[in-house]
């Protein structure tokens, strides 16, 4: 099994910005890929970003352009840099992790969340 730790979230003022950590623990060479997910209060779950166990990474249409997925291999962290941040990125932001059982099976593991506060 794989174990996720989010950190970096705070407190920032329209405009900032912020780097948040995903820290992956376990069976970590079974990961696939690791995807950075938002939820607001009130709103659904919604994915922010993604980024592949190729290094290949993908960001959402609303927040391109201003968050920015990577990975730092050696201490198993994928990061979400987040520039020129807005009062409406407000959210719980989570990571998730999916990858594969030697068996062939699935599996996904969600981390903690962390929460990310924009002011105006």
């Amino acid at each position: 099994q794989v174990q996720l730790v989010e950190s970096g979230g705070g407190l920032v003022q329209a405009g900032g910005s912020l780097r948040l950590s995903c820290a992956a623990s376990g069976n970590t060479f079974r990961i696939n890929a690791i995807g950075w997910y938002r939820q607001a209060p009130g709103k659904g779950r919604e994915l922010v970003a993604t980024i592949n166990s190729g290094g290949s990474t993908n960001v959402v249409d609303i927040v391109k352009g201003r968050f920015t997925a990577s990975r730092d291999n050696a201490k198993n962290t994928v990061y979400l840099q987040m520039n020129s941040l807005k009062p409406e990125d407000t959210a719980v932001y989570y990571c998730k992790a999916e990858g594969a059982y030697s068996s062939g099976s699935l599996y996904s593991s969600w981390g903690q969340g962390t929460q990310v506060t924009v002011s105006s």
